[in-house]
């Protein structure tokens, strides 16, 4: 059972502004080098920005009924004693000034908006989860409806 599903999708214009990277830094060894030289850093800098955008696109959140699962890492639900969705200005401060070096972070710069996890489990190495989503909202009462179902 799935109750709900985010994928931190990179924006549109990043792509753009990689391939103008792409596009500047190559013309710019075009102009130095003569030969292969070019083509290769061609090559290697799209496939280089390619394979970064592509890792950040597939970033997901996803809540099912018994687990929380944000990217690689999971928690049982029965784990989390709290979920809240954070404004921006919260959000940033979680990010910088009052982080806490051992929290499990899925940040993306281009979502500005996070879902705080407590987590109540004494062999947990991290306190809490901060998580970006585009509706944190809809996430903590996936959290909320899930824990409700399963106990």
């Amino acid at each position: 059972m799935q109750s709900y599903r985010e994928r931190l999708y990179v924006p549109v214009l990043w792509w753009v502004l990689a391939a103008i990277d792409v596009l500047i830094l190559g013309t710019e060894v075009w102009a130095g080098f003569g030969g292969i030289v070019p083509g290769v850093v061609y090559a290697v800098l799209s496939a280089v920005s390619l394979a970064f955008l592509l890792k950040w696109n597939s970033a997901s959140i996803e809540v099912t009924g018994t687990t929380f699962r944000a990217a690689n890492a999971k928690i049982a639900l029965g784990q989390i004693s709290n979920a809240v969705a954070l404004d921006e200005e919260e959000s940033r401060v979680l990010r910088g000034p009052r982080a806490d070096p051992a929290a499990h972070l899925l940040l993306r710069p281009y979502v500005k908006r996070v879902v705080y996890i407590a987590v109540d489990d004494p062999f947990s190495s991290a306190p809490y989860w901060l998580i970006a989503s585009r509706r944190p909202e809809e996430v903590v009462a996936a959290i909320q409806r899930s824990r409700e179902t399963v106990g």
